[in-house]
């Protein structure tokens, strides 16, 4: 049996929705948002001026970054919890998603703690305070997941806290917030919709809901994702954005693999781009896991479907986004990755790793580890 719930109550898609925040209905807002990107390209300044439109009440936390720690969140939640609203807004990528999730939900019951959430003590769902997600960035698809990635510096490992709860009531997707968007986040983002879209296709939990929607989504990014890294025109870029959200429904209910997992362990330790490790990784995971017949049979029906083998295209895409091939080649210093294996090959066994199609232990672990960290194929 599956049970499954792909979004909140709504989906608002296209370029220039951002204006439909003026119809949400509450009183006091509070915004959730990054450092500088989105007050430079004016989007805040934006979406200020749309609810003083219509006359609510409003604040603003600013600041969140990559990575976001369990004190960030606290400390956020402190001044969401002052101004008490009655909607949330999270205005940015991936990062501001995903502590607003948590801050929302712990706002709303107090008392309750990242340890608890983390130890699947959360509860399923929320009453008083509404969520809407507007992401700037298409990758993580935040906006309709039940997960939010949080860094825990004493375990030195990004850690997917999950419960219903956390998906947002509303997810607008506005392409034109992505125009403003650096290369750099363009390929990672978009090299991390392509990652949830596989892992989540291979996966041995998906059904023919999710598998057909991780392959749609496959096929769409591996479309667009060039056009909008290289012309960065308001077509393709609604595009991806729209495949990056759909790749989300698909993981949320079928899950990932390793790729995640290993990007989950090393970002947590060196802070690396978590899309770039997936990047990286993917060729990687993606020939290991073909060893498993299932997966080489999904995998050969895709390549079919694009008129050429994934993994080759995956390398292709790589290098057009001069994407480096191994962790080495992306700055993690040999000395440091010998000197916390243990730990990376302990973390990069835990999370997204336990729903891979090949179940995974330190030994086989250790070849894929190798292989990636050195860009040398050791299984």
């Amino acid at each position: 049996m599956s049970s499954l719930k792909f979004c909140g109550d709504e989906i608002i898609t296209g370029p220039g929705t951002l204006d439909t925040i003026r119809e949400i209905v509450g009183q006091r807002f509070f915004i959730v948002t990054g450092r500088t990107a989105l007050f430079r390209n004016g989007t805040i300044k934006r979406a200020e001026a749309l609810l003083k439109e219509v006359a609510k009440d409003y604040d603003i936390l600013s600041g969140i970054g990559a990575n976001p720690s369990v004190c960030d969140v606290e400390a956020g939640l402190l001044k969401m919890k002052a101004f008490n609203p009655d909607v949330v807004i999270a205005i940015g990528g991936g990062s501001v998603l995903d502590a607003a999730k948590v801050m929302t939900l712990m706002c709303e019951y107090n008392g309750l703690t990242i340890e608890a959430i983390k130890a699947g003590q959360a509860p399923e769902k929320r009453e008083r305070i509404k969520l809407v997600a507007i992401p700037s960035t298409s990758g993580t698809a935040s906006e309709v997941t039940r997960a939010a990635v949080i860094t825990f510096p004493e375990e030195n490992i990004k850690i997917g806290l999950k419960t219903k709860a956390f998906i947002p009531d509303l997810a607008i997707l506005d392409g034109e917030l992505t125009l403003s968007m650096p290369p750099d986040v363009i390929v990672e983002s978009g090299m991390d919709a392509l990652t949830h879209g596989l892992e989540a296709m291979i996966n041995k939990s998906a059904d023919d809901f999710t598998k057909t929607m991780a392959k749609g989504a496959v096929e769409g990014l591996l479309k667009y994702l060039r056009q909008s890294f290289e012309s960065g025109d308001i077509k393709s870029r609604q595009h991806v954005h729209n495949f990056s959200c759909l790749a989300g429904f698909a993981f949320q209910n079928a899950g990932l693999g390793m790729d995640h997992g290993i990007a989950h362990a090393f970002g947590g330790r060196f802070g690396t781009s978590h899309g770039l490790l997936n990047a990286i990784a993917l060729p990687y995971v993606l020939e290991y896991n073909g060893q498993d017949p299932q997966v080489a049979e999904e995998l050969e029906q895709l390549s079919r479907l694009i008129g050429k083998n994934i993994i080759d295209e995956i390398k292709e895409l790589n290098k057009t986004f001069e994407i480096p091939s191994s962790f080495q080649a992306a700055g993690i210093p040999e000395e440091e990755f010998k000197a916390n294996y243990d730990e990376l090959l302990k973390n990069s066994l835990m999370g997204s790793t336990q729903r891979n199609p090949i179940k995974m232990d330190a030994a086989k672990m250790d070849k894929v580890l190798t292989s990636i960290y050195y860009g040398e194929k050791k299984f």
